[in-house]
């Protein structure tokens, strides 16, 4: 048995499904418009559109003689909190190893003088 979160993420995995689900932000549609601009069947849409409502992201509906298809926007939030969850872990390691960084800059290297290099020294005791 696989859990919601998993199902979303396999029925976002095909580009085509990503592309229908960008679409369905911007306004409902009909099968036949998630179609037009792709070179496959109304049956391989169906086929698509049947994984993305499985895994919750989108429902049909029925308005007199069509099924408009609607984005289910609340499934997105079970990925953000998924997705924040991890963002705010990495976002912990990356300030730890930031203040390591600056530590080891400001570190005793940063105490010791400036050395001269070997061209100024040699001029200077030229002249």
């Amino acid at each position: 048995m696989t859990d919601e979160l998993s199902k979303v993420f396999a029925a976002l995995a095909d580009p085509t499904r990503r592309d229908m689900v960008a679409r369905l932000a911007v306004s409902d549609a009909t099968v036949s418009q998630l179609a037009e601009p792709y070179d496959v069947s109304i049956q391989a849409v169906s086929k698509h559109l049947k994984v993305l409502e499985d895994a919750g992201l989108v429902t049909r509906t029925r308005e007199a003689q069509k099924r408009p298809v609607h984005l289910e926007a609340e499934v997105f939030d079970l990925m953000t909190k998924w997705i924040e969850r991890y963002r705010q872990r990495a976002e912990e390691r990356y300030q730890r190893l930031d203040a390591l960084l600056a530590e080891m800059n400001d570190g005793p290297e940063a105490e010791r003088p400036e050395v001269e290099d070997e061209n100024t020294t040699r001029k200077g005791k030229a002249s």
